[in-house]
């Protein structure tokens, strides 16, 4: 096995039997363009989440921090089935998500990533969805956890382009895939067995976008926890983010030797950043001077005021799948009639040709030529006789009377024509009956002169024979047919 494969339990002492802990840090910052921060962040114990909104002025920030708050019932000691344990939260926010929007149409669009890591002493379960990351640093190697659900992954996917091309092009920011209240999630989601000295980092793509791997993996070389989440947030704007950037990290420890609570000390607090933390308070834009992450604080610089952006937010427009944010039913309904037209179009000019199709097939006993198509349309009838003939089908061969009885299709009218005179040719003809025989008149006695012939008269006089009856045909109707001689 690959000894940088963070799935290898060989690389948890006891095979991943020994209870782990960790430390953790956690800071979000608006950026020096946003004027909202839009993405939530938390970390504890127990679990990490990571939550990039999305939807500019639908406000991502409120389908984030949704997320955010869904996810963090899980903060207790975690289930045997972690995964499912994920993938209820993520569908309760999906839900909650739904009723906001239903509640408050102006949101009908917002959406948000997640990712998130449970925790439950040896390995962590995972769940992925949009394109926020996770990553693992392991001896020193940074391996990214998660796979983006993005539009540039799929051409990095197929080898249209390279990871180094996908931070420059012009749909970078176009996921596929997101929790939104609309689209069934479908989470990534899978186990990671951890070992002691392992770093976890899960971030938003305000960071990913713009920093690489090898930068990535120097900053969380580096210091602490708290340290590496302050430098991954300001290289990140030094860096030329124009998101929001959000940062999760947490060391894990063996507890055995160096454990991550201190015995007879309490847990430490949960850490809520970015729009999570600021909700239901919503009083104006995020502002600060990076003065921290802990507390309420979520340690964001405040936004460098600008003329406004021409166009629509590039935000509004991140998310692929979204429906139309105003008039959804109007226009879904335009659209049901628009295809309710197409289609009853497309069935006049389907029944108009079909009228213009032909093919022989029995009608009765009897060959026939039809108009139409051999099938029907519910409450409309295709086909109709066009012409009966006197070609039965018993007279008829049994394999061209299947031919008949399964329809012979024709490409025109006298084609139909041709195929009846062609049965007419295979069909069995009556043989004519046998004319009866006239008997023949009986004979007469013709009186004999004793005279002459000196002898008696002879008393039985010559007869002829009786009439033949006439003969019966061995064929008859219905299994030949007729013929008039002409």
């Amino acid at each position: 096995m690959d000894p940088m494969d963070p799935t290898d339990t060989s690389h948890s002492p006891d095979g991943g039997r020994t209870r782990l802990g960790w430390r953790y840090a956690a800071l979000s910052d608006v950026g020096r363009v946003r004027k909202d921060n839009q993405d939530s962040g938390f970390a504890s114990s127990h679990l990490l989440v990571i939550a990039d909104g999305v939807g500019g002025a639908a406000r991502g920030d409120i389908a984030s921090s949704t997320a955010v708050q869904a996810l963090r019932r899980l903060d207790e000691p975690p289930p045997e089935d972690m995964l499912e344990a994920l993938a209820g939260a993520i569908h309760r926010a999906h839900d909650r998500i739904a009723e906001l929007v239903e509640e408050n149409p102006e949101l009908d669009g917002t959406s948000t990533t997640v990712t998130a890591a449970l925790f439950d002493g040896s390995r962590i379960g995972l769940a992925h969805i949009g394109d926020s990351r996770g990553y693992l640093l392991r001896d020193g190697t940074l391996s990214q956890l998660t796979k983006d659900h993005t539009f540039v992954q799929s051409l990095i996917d197929e080898g249209r382009i390279t990871e180094e091309e996908s931070r420059t092009h012009p749909h970078r920011n176009l996921i596929l895939r997101a929790v939104d209240g609309v689209h069934e999630t479908d989470p990534d989601l899978f186990y990671i067995e951890l070992a002691p000295g392992d770093r976890l980092l899960l971030c938003s793509d305000g960071a990913s976008g713009v920093l690489d791997h090898p930068r990535l993996a120097d900053i969380l070389g580096t210091g602490s926890a708290d340290y590496a989440v302050v430098e991954l947030v300001r290289a990140s704007l030094e860096a030329g983010s124009s998101d929001n950037v959000t940062c999760v990290v947490a060391d894990v420890l063996d507890n055995a030797v160096e454990p991550a609570v201190p015995a007879g000390a309490p847990l430490p607090e949960p850490l809520v950043v970015g729009a999570a933390a600021e909700q239901p308070r919503r009083s104006g834009p995020a502002r600060s001077l990076f003065r921290g992450h802990r507390g309420g604080d979520t340690g964001e610089i405040e936004p460098v005021p600008g003329e406004d952006e021409p166009g629509p937010d590039p935000e509004e427009l991140r998310y692929a799948p979204r429906a139309p944010r105003r008039g959804r039913w109007f226009r879904r309904a335009l659209a049901l009639l628009l295809v309710v037209g197409l289609i009853a179009a497309a069935a006049v000019l389907g029944y108009r040709w079909s009228q213009n199709q032909y093919y022989v097939a029995a009608e009765g006993d009897k060959v026939a030529i039809f108009r139409g198509v051999q099938a029907d349309v519910p409450g409309v009838r295709m086909h109709q006789v066009d012409s009966t003939t006197d070609i039965t089908i018993e007279s008829l061969k049994d394999y061209n009377a299947e031919q008949v009885r399964a329809g012979i299709p024709a490409e025109s009218k006298s084609d139909a024509q041709a195929i009846v005179q062609r049965l007419e040719g295979l069909a069995t003809v009556c043989p004519p009956p046998t004319p009866s025989p006239t008997p023949s008149p009986s004979p007469t006695r013709t009186p004999t002169s004793k005279k002459a012939s000196g002898k008696n008269p002879s008393r039985s006089p010559s007869r002829s024979a009786s009439p033949s009856p006439s003969p019966t045909p061995t064929v008859q109707p219905p299994d030949c047919i007729e013929r008039t001689a002409s």
